[in-house]
């Protein structure tokens, strides 16, 4: 696959908008309500705030006096439940279908807003009876199944913390996350399908358990109905506990009133120390900011079908599968396994058979799925379809195109979202009404002052490439680092004191357009999904036979990057095809498969400067052939 450099080839083609596209749109200036945002940033997030219910409004919306720990909306009260459910249950949508559920298999189920409601009722009082109250962290390990967003939101709803992990990390992983959050309760599944394969969770959860004593409880939904080890006293099915007569009062179940800065939940993400980190958002602020961003980018209506196709355990699946279209009023469509099982049109199949309006992905998905041509998206009725939706990287042009013509029929404007677990909402990110560039982000949300600037924070012309930063704060930020303020402070308010930095590269064209590069750091994007290459490191140094391990991200056409692993190994260790297979199932078990190598090299030294640092930008030169720049650091 050709790749193109988008602001060379690309920052003068534009794709406007039909007549019908801007006159149906939510904002259909969206130029007009930047620059009118830019005038009072704090008076146009109290404008978004007052979209949404609130037990007792705030006192003031930003409150800066402990810089960079802000917070917004402090006075307020609220909880995310309060908007994302109670407040539809009272109105004619307790009848509208929230989520549309189907399993690998082609089972279904649906969840109108009533039945929802019931369903977290219920399980919040099955937390309360196991004595989780206000602040206590559960941890859920799930597969894309309704029972993971009823966890999520019974945990919100009691003022319980979630911590959901992504059920494709491995026991090592997993161990980790129970560990460093100190968990009460984990939740999870005997099971799930995976590309016709049954991946045992419940397994996973005993091996990290016993590394572990905290939890109190398990609590094991049966999905697959296989055998699973039950530890009497710890473990609980969910089907028996959600039938047992809590109280006379079992089906209801008060909403706690919380804080606007009260936790709502943490989330690992990888960073560039062997430690994920545990990222801390709020109940106040990170509502107002997906709810803004979902109703504005994805104009969503009250007719609509919407379909992340996300995992819950990211946050792209805290944001915009769970939280954001239940605050909106939204049907959700939710698919529990892979895209191309059993065929490579099954995500097509879906949109034809539910009316799927709004469709968003991930270039890694749409670069998988244009290897097999046009042909098994042209089977398939998509005319449902009136919007389409990237996220996880920058899409490629080509790959925009692709998506724009096959599965748009070049009339659905593609809302290509830059923003990270950190920031809880879009950034960057068009409107449906403005015209769009394959491969760029365009412009920030309303309310974001964001700037490409050089290594002394001075702003750099257009088209040079620079650092990514945000100059002001937004209501859905990440409030600190979980147990660590310290790292908070030192990672993204540090190199350039007063802004926040993203990690990442980019350019600015002359018509105020962003161009997302990628990251500058040493996290690798596999598939949208970040790994710090310090844990991957470390990772391989556990293995018997490895000294020293360094490993990089380079292009994929599929992936976006692909690990690339050079290690030196120990003495009486030879190299050879069986070793680097017990390599890769090794880091498969440790972090998970996607974390699996591209390629595996052996070398009898690795590049590094005078302090020990491991120089992964010279490995990265040399793996594609290009200047090795300054090496003054570089030891002999």
């Amino acid at each position: 696959m050709k790749e193109e450099h988008p602001i060379v080839q690309n920052s003068t083609e534009l794709y406007h908008p039909s007549p019908e596209t801007v006159a149906q749109a939510n904002v259909k200036d969206p130029e007009a309500v930047r620059i009118e945002a830019a005038k009072d940033i704090q008076a146009y997030w109290a404008k978004r705030a007052e979209e949404l219910d609130w037990y007792k409004k705030w006192d003031k919306v930003l409150d800066d006096s402990d810089k960079p720990f802000y917070k917004w909306f402090t006075g307020g009260k609220t909880n995310i439940v309060l908007n994302a459910l109670d407040r539809h249950v009272k109105t004619w949508r307790r009848n509208k279908l929230a989520l549309i559920w189907e399993s690998e298999k082609g089972e279904v189920r649906t969840f109108s807003y009533h039945a929802m409601n019931r369903e977290v009722c219920k399980f919040a009082n099955v937390l309360k009876s196991m004595g989780v109250v206000k602040g206590d962290l559960v941890t859920i390990y799930m597969p894309r199944i309704p029972e993971t967003v009823i966890a999520m939101l019974a945990t919100a709803k009691i003022g319980a913390v979630h911590s959901v992990v992504y059920g494709g990390f491995s026991v090592e992983a997993l161990h980790g996350r129970i560990e460093d959050s100190g968990s009460k309760v984990v939740i999870t599944a005997d099971g799930g399908n995976m590309n016709g394969k049954k991946i045992e969770l419940k397994k996973i959860v005993d091996e990290a358990l016993k590394r572990s004593g905290q939890p109190e409880h398990v609590v094991v939904i049966k999905h697959l109905g296989i055998d699973v080890m039950m530890e009497q006293g710890r473990d609980y099915w969910y089907h028996e506990l959600m039938t047992l007569p809590m109280s006379k009062n079992g089906l209801k179940c008060e909403t706690e009133v919380m804080d606007a800065e009260d936790p709502l939940f943490i989330l690992y993400t990888s960073g560039t120390t062997g430690k994920p980190k545990a990222i801390l958002h709020t109940h106040g602020g990170y509502s107002v900011g997906i709810h803004a961003t979902i109703k504005d980018v994805f104009d969503l209506k009250e007719e609509d079908r919407w379909w992340c196709t996300a995992d819950p355990g990211w946050i792209t699946g805290h944001s915009y599968i769970v939280y954001g279209p239940l605050i909106a009023g939204a049907t959700s469509i939710m698919y529990e396994g892979a895209p191309m099982y059993p065929y490579p049109d099954r995500w097509w199949s879906i949109i034809e058979k539910y009316g799927v309006t709004i469709f968003y992905s991930t270039p890694t998905a749409i670069r998988g799925l244009m290897r097999f041509g046009e042909s098994w998206a042209n089977r398939h009725d998509l005319s449902s379809l009136r919007l389409l939706g990237s996220v996880g990287e920058p899409i490629n042009p080509e790959a925009w195109r692709w998506f724009y013509k096959i599965i748009g029929k070049e009339k659905c404007p593609i809302m290509d979202t830059w923003w990270q677990t950190e920031t809880g909402m879009f950034m960057m990110a068009p409107m449906p009404a403005q015209p769009l560039k394959p491969g760029s982000a365009t412009k920030p949300f309303p309310g974001i002052d964001a700037d490409v600037v050089n290594a002394e924070g001075k702003s750099v012309p257009v088209g040079e490439e620079g650092f990514l930063i945000l100059k002001n704060p937004w209501p859905a930020m990440m409030r600190t680092i979980y147990k660590d303020p310290e790292r908070y402070v030192k990672t993204y308010w540090s190199t350039y004191p007063g802004y926040y930095f993203a990690g990442d590269s980019a350019r600015k064209d002359s018509d105020g357009y962003f161009w997302v590069i990628g990251r500058v750091d040493d996290v690798i994007k596999v598939s949208g999904y970040r790994l710090g290459t310090a844990e991957i490191e470390s990772a391989f140094i556990t293995h018997h036979a490895v000294a020293e391990a360094a490993v990089i991200g380079l292009p994929h056409e599929i992936k976006g990057m692909a690990i690339h692993a050079y290690l030196i190994l120990k003495s009486g260790n030879e190299p050879n095809e069986l070793l680097i297979e017990d390599l890769r199932k090794h880091i498969s078990h440790e972090l998970g498969p996607i974390a699996k190598p591209e390629k595996i090299e052996f070398v009898s030294s690795l590049p590094k400067t005078r302090s020990g640092k491991i120089m992964r930008r010279l490995l990265k030169a040399r793996a594609q052939g290009l200047s090795e720049g300054d090496i003054s650091t570089l030891e002999e």
